[in-house]
């Protein structure tokens, strides 16, 4: 599985993302893959990517298995479980 959070660096939830990325790395040990969605318009474009930050769970073949999105952020055993 790959799972993606997508969001924009200098943002008014910018700041709670990443304290949301850093409490996953604590807790975990894990890092999530993080994405620019300037930078990687087409991934966003085939994922209909509009609203930031999006998080992503993609299975190996690509296809979206769970998806979170807006500044509500999801509970870090949520996405813990399709980290693996």
């Amino acid at each position: 599985m790959r799972v993606v959070c997508i969001y924009r660096d200098n943002q008014d939830y910018s700041r709670t993302v990443t304290e949301w990325l850093e409490n996953l790395r604590r807790q975990t040990g894990r890092e999530m893959e993080i994405m620019d969605p300037d930078k990687n318009t087409g991934f966003c474009e085939a994922y209909d990517v509009v609203e930031y930050p999006t998080i992503l769970a993609l299975d190996n073949n690509g296809v979206v298995r769970a998806s979170w999105r807006g500044k509500s952020l999801p509970l870090i055993n949520e996405v813990l479980f399709y980290m693996v």
